[in-house]
């Protein structure tokens, strides 16, 4: 009777135990391929996705997405994230449907990606998060500061040695920022040297170019040899045209790089859906000028002689983009005096010196400069460029941004609002995209490029990255203004199985963590 007992026992405990983790029914399913959406259910376990379509069982949690649309998790190709370990929840990512990021872009990055890589594992990040090893890093670590001049052969060999470390550690590829110091010091033959090293790992090489203006042509001629000659694929960051000057021009561009793919290079490229970038306010500075530290550069302002070419430098950048004075870039984060945040240059040079002429911004700029810099962004391209660059079937879609915190500085709203304005006004309202390509866009198309295995798909065997949206709501609230709004319309986001976001409510699940190329 006891052995009978138990035998049922027995029996009942394995009738009771659930067929999968999470059971998402009623859905939409855009899987990531470009193909149109089907109805089906997904069904996950062990942080995998274990069957897609119709499915019969049981599960120990089940979202009814409600006829709303379910979609690989958006990976964001290019983000500064350096500080995801301080905001390990990353909100604003997961708001808008990213649940993987690639920071380490524009030729900064961690030197030591084992060390963190530690870091994010014990952080408990809610995200997946990768890395690029950035060149303008290691030049500064390889060379002991910021020259003008080309890394003696002990210098190149620790660069390489850095680069070599961090790929055997589990970075991606290499990045460059050849529009910033000290990456932009760097020769051709230095970058390609170090790009080697990364394509002897199966890396990529993530450039944002040195010029993205009326010269791109020049910066792209140099890219394409760096791709060539080294033999890594070669992905273009945040592919736009700067400047009035440059405007008009994007067919030209795509056509320069389909002939280069027409010969057989790997290239790609990604993009932002906004008509504004951001970096530093020193990008209006002469690289010359920005030479070793920041006591240098006030002793260079000091000195009416090296003032003097200092400005006409800036007047020649001016001229070249087509530009009249700064009131198209404003401050986002200045440390020093954060009243000036949000004011455009002309607006704070009238508040600080009490006129807004040209002499009286430039005075400003560098007086900034000089205390500590600042944040900016930069009004400086045309919609009609961007939606050229947006058509092309190997843009990806990427953030340039990081990780925020509710209320600080004035950011560029693409932190908060990229992927969701891709979906709300250039797929529902401009129709420049079908809703399945931007999904393709935001998934497949970057896990192949970068190769995320089991990334970017809603299929059997693939981690369990997912987002639920209801196509008709998604919105982009944040504003150049007006920054701090997370994305509207995403209601459940699961990473690697762990349910992220559920009925639009942040949860306590952190199933996020480093990925590595190996």
């Amino acid at each position: 009777m006891k052995l009978r007992l138990l035998f049922a026992l027995l029996l009942a405990g394995t009738a009771m135990s659930a067929d999968f983790d999470l059971l998402i029914k009623n859905a939409r399913i855009a899987d990531g391929s470009g193909t149109p959406l089907v109805e089906g259910s997904i069904a996950v376990k062990d942080g995998k996705i274990v069957a897609v379509g119709k499915i019969e069982g049981t599960a120990d949690s089940v979202i009814d997405a409600g006829g709303k649309v379910a979609a690989p998790g958006f990976i964001d190709v290019h983000t500064h994230s350096e500080d995801i370990c301080q905001i390990p929840a990353a909100e604003n990512f997961l708001r808008m449907g990213v649940t993987t990021i690639i920071t380490g872009n524009c030729g900064y990055s961690r030197t030591d990606v084992a060390q963190f890589f530690k870091e994010i594992a014990e952080a408990g990040v809610a995200v997946n998060v990768a890395t690029l090893i950035g060149h303008g890093s290691v030049r500064k670590q390889g060379m002991g500061g910021v020259f003008i001049r080309a890394p003696d052969e002990t210098q190149l060999a620790a660069m390489k040695d850095l680069v070599d470390q961090a790929m055997q550690d589990g970075a991606i590829g290499l990045s460059t920022g050849l529009i910033y110091v000290p990456g932009s010091f760097a020769k051709t033959d230095e970058i390609i040297a170090l790009a080697k090293v990364a394509a002897a790992h199966d890396g990529i090489y993530v450039s944002h170019m040195r010029y993205e203006t009326v010269k791109i042509f020049d910066a792209l001629d140099e890219f394409m040899r760096v791709v060539r000659e080294s033999g890594c694929r070669g992905e273009v960051s945040h592919l736009k045209l700067s400047g009035p000057t440059a405007w008009g021009k994007a067919r030209e561009v795509i056509a320069v790089l389909d002939k280069a793919r027409a010969e057989g290079l790997k290239i790609t490229h990604d993009q932002y859906a906004y008509t504004a970038s951001s970096t530093g306010l020193r990008q209006l500075i002469p690289d010359s000028a920005l030479e070793g530290n920041r006591e240098d550069f006030i002793a260079r302002i000091a000195d009416p002689k090296q003032k003097a070419g200092i400005l006409a430098q800036m007047a020649e950048i001016r001229d070249r983009q087509g530009r009249k004075d700064y009131s198209y870039a404003v401050i986002a984060k200045f440390k020093a005096d954060p009243m000036l945040n949000g004011k455009t240059i002309s607006e704070a040079a009238k508040i600080v010196r009490g006129s807004d002429t040209l002499d009286e911004q430039i005075e400003l700029i560098l007086d900034i400069e000089a205390r500590g810099g600042a944040g900016a962004i930069f009004h400086g391209m045309d919609e009609n460029d961007l939606q050229t660059f947006m058509k092309h079937p190997l843009t990806m879609i990427a953030s340039d941004g990081g990780p925020r915190r509710l209320g600080e500085d004035i950011p560029h709203p693409r932190s908060y609002g990229d992927n969701a304005r891709v979906l709300g006004r250039y797929v529902r309202e401009l129709k420049v995209l079908t809703l399945p390509e931007a999904v393709r866009r935001m998934t497949s198309l970057p896990a192949r490029t970068f190769h995320l295995k089991n990334r970017g798909m809603l299929k059997p065997g693939a981690f369990a990255d997912i987002v639920i949206f209801d196509p008709a709501k998604v919105d982009d609230p944040a504003t150049f203004n007006d920054p701090h709004h997370y994305a509207e319309g995403f209601s459940d986001v699961i990473v690697n199985g762990g349910v992220v976001i559920r009925d639009g409510n942040l949860t306590d699940v952190r199933s996020g963590g480093p990925l590595r190329l190996k």
